[in-house]
């Protein structure tokens, strides 16, 4: 079919793992298994392309697929290659958490960016590494590595290293410590700035709705409570992200009515505590489903 659109996702790894999960949670049935480099979608017009993911931005920028779903590192170190953006980020999509971060040796003093002048850094993002220094106006030898980053120090490759940090543990096992933050990263939809046939387009609408309303719900929560009238104000200025919740009075009770809000934020125990402290009565909060915009 002409109007199919395609959206290419890492082959695997965690952000294969996370994009599969939000593909399915916006209701889409994806027929065949990780180990293909295509997958057809059944319920939707969409094919799926499993590469690599610094192959992805390629695949999107030159319009071979018309969506793709990779880190902001790899997006943001292709993008300083380019002369001219040839997608855009459609939405930040929560998972895949990391920063680019430059690391020194435990033994080795730092004071500020100044540290790094006239060192030896490592890096697999030599693009990202370099706009750091220019910015802080630092001269410095950008050593390129396409893995074991971590090891440069101790090889005597380089003084520092620039890598992608999660949790930290692989820089302690190495004897490194965080000293600067070049990126802080997480998984984007990136669309391609090629134009799209209206059959595609429309899909391409319905997919990114469809996508909107799964990122809404994740935070959100559906409250329900009871309160006095003279209450009200107060329980509306404490409810998380909340526009205008619909109140309805109770049957029986003069005065007294309910309360119905969707938060866009997490409903955290000590919310609940003021709200009660404010007046409110049994209070129930419900996780969303699904939330069309």
């Amino acid at each position: 079919m002409p109007d199919r659109l395609h959206l290419a996702i890492q082959k695997s790894g965690r952000l294969s793992d996370y994009s599969r999960d939000l593909l399915r949670d916006a209701g889409l049935r994806i027929q065949h298994g990780k180990n293909n480099l295509a997958a057809r979608v059944e319920n939707f017009p969409i094919d799926l392309m499993f590469v690599r993911d610094d192959d992805i931005p390629t695949f999107v920028a030159d319009g071979v697929c018309e969506f793709g779903i990779v880190g902001l590192n790899v997006l943001e170190e292709f993008a300083l290659g380019q002369s001219e953006p040839r997608f855009e980020v459609v939405a930040p999509l929560g998972f895949g958490r990391c920063g680019l971060k430059i690391a020194a040796p435990d033994r080795l003093d730092y004071d500020g960016p100044g540290s790094l002048q006239g060192t030896r850094i490592a890096t697999s993002y030599p693009r990202l590494l370099q706009r750091f220094l220019d910015q802080h106006g630092i001269d410095a030898t950008v050593v390129k590595m396409n893995g074991a980053v971590e090891l440069a120090p101790r090889l005597q490759i380089a003084t520092f290293i620039c890598d992608l940090v999660s949790t930290g543990a692989t820089l302690e096992a190495n004897g490194l410590r965080v000293v600067e933050t070049v990126l802080d990263s997480e998984a984007v939809l990136v669309r391609t700035r090629k134009p799209m046939s209206p059959g595609k387009a429309e899909v391409s609408e319905n997919l990114l709705r469809r996508i909107e309303g799964v990122l809404a719900t994740q935070e959100s929560k559906y409250i329900m409570m009871n309160a006095p009238e003279e209450a009200l104000d107060e329980i509306t200025h404490i409810l998380p992200g909340v526009e205008a919740p619909t109140i309805l009075p109770l049957a029986g009770r003069p005065g007294h009515y309910a309360v119905h809000a969707v938060c866009q934020e997490s409903v955290f125990w000590e919310t609940l505590q003021k709200l009660k402290a404010a007046g409110a009565s049994a209070i129930l909060v419900m996780p969303i489903e699904k939330m069309m915009m």
